[in-house]
């Protein structure tokens, strides 16, 4: 079989759709797992664990678990529940950024640290991580559990690198794809990677999807932090300027700092600091980094990314699994347009 590598661009307005379309049967029965798990005999937990999981997610990351055994071909149903231990995963992460970040929006509704408060937000979350163990402890691959584990891991790893550089302007451009890798993309590239464990394929195909689901979370985290200085809350599903008013050094501040004159970097010495964080100064901030260009370099970026995520499915068969995936990477780098 010879290895086909396709072009980010071909497609107008790319979308999820495809994939949907390609994993719904699967999905439902992983969205019943997900409301199984979830339940609990204290009614807080379903109701506050049921306030984020039902509020409007894409669930990419277990369409991308999905996905990827549809792709390998694998008729089993291992995937089902290996695809709710995924959105667990991230489910609880979300919850615990929330109380850290002390967000007030998460697409677009109310975060549940607001309605409920931080103890109970941080609590659920640990049950849902709980939750997650318990599916791939059923599951009974070693292998699985290590790659869930470690990316679980790694996940609490780039959030705690994050914390340390928040109101730091010294973060390299690095030390930023080391956070993003761990935070974002290690998820993306595990949920991919077990599909080949649980297809029982080869070492090489493993290495393939990782790498797949490795590039799309860089790119789509790439993206999302381009997206905090060219669009709004009705968009973005939270507040605009939330990284820019919690001092976090994203690639386009590292970019607009690096490429700032005297005047710029003492605005963003100030900003970053904490000490301007009016709406006028998202405003200025905004202006520095379209004048610095930037939001283009970091889009550049992600497309960078998206390519190599799609290359890495160059040795995989054509179909309609492979052009679902292909075209998510095409809507995660599109979002911003």
């Amino acid at each position: 079989m010879s290895a086909t590598i396709h072009r980010l661009g071909q497609k107008p307005e790319p979308s999820l759709e495809p994939m949907l379309q390609l994993v719904a049967h699967d999905l439902n029965l992983v969205n019943a797992v997900i409301l199984d798990r979830m339940q609990s005999d204290i009614p807080l937990i379903p109701e506050l664990a049921g306030h984020l999981i039902a509020g409007g997610g894409k669930r990419m990351r277990p369409m991308l678990t999905l996905a990827s055994t549809r792709l390998l071909g694998y008729s089993g149903a291992r995937h089902h529940k290996l695809a709710a231990a995924v959105e667990f995963i991230h489910t609880a992460t979300l919850l615990h950024d929330d109380v850290v970040d002390s967000s007030d929006l998460r697409r677009g509704k109310r975060t549940a640290n607001i309605i409920w408060g931080n103890p109970a937000s941080v609590l659920v979350g640990d049950f849902l991580f709980s939750r997650s163990f318990e599916l791939m402890v059923e599951d009974g691959s070693l292998k699985v559990l290590k790659i869930l584990s470690n990316a679980s891991a790694v996940i609490a790893e780039g959030e705690v690198n994050q914390l340390t550089a928040v109101r730091r302007l010294d973060i390299s451009e690095e030390r930023y794809l080391d956070i993003i890798g761990a935070k974002t993309a290690a998820l993306f590239a595990a949920a991919c990677r077990i599909a080949a464990v649980v297809a029982e394929r080869s070492e090489a195909e493993e290495t393939a999807l990782d790498t797949y689901g490795r590039n799309l979370g860089i790119a789509f985290q790439l993206v999302d932090d381009a997206i905090d200085y060219v669009s709004d809350a009705s968009t973005m599903g939270k507040d605009a300027g939330d990284d820019f008013r919690e001092g976090k050094m994203t690639l386009p501040v590292i970019l607009a700092y690096a490429r700032g004159d005297e005047a710029a970097r003492g605005f963003w010495k100030e900003a970053i600091s904490g000490r301007r964080v009016t709406d006028a100064d998202f405003a200025e901030a905004i202006s520095l980094v379209r004048a610095s260009r930037a939001v283009d370099d970091t889009l550049a970026r992600a497309r960078h990314y998206g390519q190599r995520a799609i290359d890495a499915l160059g040795g995989f068969a054509p179909g309609a699994a492979k052009d679902a995936m292909v075209e998510a990477v095409e809507f995660a780098v599109a979002r911003a347009y």
